[in-house]
Formats: structure tokens, C-alpha cells, sequence
């Protein structure tokens, strides 16, 4: 998975918590809500050509049929934690020594909650 610029993770920090797809326009104007870019306002054709980027990436769909287009995210937020995980998992030469070090780090509560996943994950199969 492409890894993602600044305003790229601003874009779909907004589009994850938006309920609906978004235009362009309504996305600069969440970003400078949300005060990123320094507190200035992307241009519009900045915002497109990053939502462009992101389509290309695989990140967002957009919507044709009708104008201005609307823009979903494809992955959800914990979608996209868990194939970067993946990734990092990926490219080490210790899988296992990698996770050991993670769970290792692990707090209580996080570590409960992992033990759940795989229990549920091994009375599936």
C-alpha cells in the first residue's frame, strides 16, 4: 500500500469521519476547519489533485454521475492500520520476533483485547 503525503492523511482523516461522500469544496473546507495546511486553505484544484493521487493509490472512489463528484473513502481507517501493519510485517526478516516485540508492548487492556480476537478468530475455523 502507498504510503500517504500530509494533506493526503488530512483528506481521508476527513473523509473516514464524514458519514457521506464529499465534494471537493466540502473537504477544503473541513481541512481548514480542522486547521491543517498551517492554518491556510488548500486550493481547490490542490484538494483535486490530491483526491486525483488518492484515487490512483486505491484510497477513494469517486462518484460520476453527477457534479461536482463526490469522493468515499474504499478502506476504513482500522482497514487501512491493519494492511500497514501488514506491510511492516511484511518486509521484516523476523515475523515472529517482530510480533513478539509488539505484544510485548502491549498494554493490559490491549493485550485482553488481542487475546479476545484470537479466540474468536480460532473458534471460527
Amino acid at each position: 500500500m502507498a504510503s500517504l503525503g500530509e494533506l493526503e492523511r488530512a483528506v481521508m482523516e476527513e473523509l473516514w469521519t464524514s458519514d457521506a461522500a464529499l465534494t471537493a469544496n466540502e473537504l477544503r473546507d473541513r481541512l481548514v476547519l480542522a486547521g491543517s495546511d498551517s492554518g491556510r486553505a488548500p486550493a481547490t484544484t490542490t484538494v483535486l489533485t490530491v483526491l486525483s493521487r488518492l484515487e490512483r493509490k486505491g484510497f477513494v472512489a469517486r462518484s460520476r454521475d453527477q457534479r461536482p463528484h463526490r469522493y468515499r473513502a474504499l478502506l476504513s481507517r482500522a482497514e487501512h492500520t491493519a494492511e500497514l501493519m501488514h506491510e511492516v510485517l511484511d518486509s521484516s526478516h523476523d515475523r515472529a520476533g517482530a510480533l513478539a516485540r509488539f505484544v510485548g508492548t502491549v498494554s493490559a487492556g490491549e493485550a485482553q483485547t488481542l487475546r479476545r480476537l484470537l479466540d474468536e478468530l480460532s473458534a471460527r475455523r
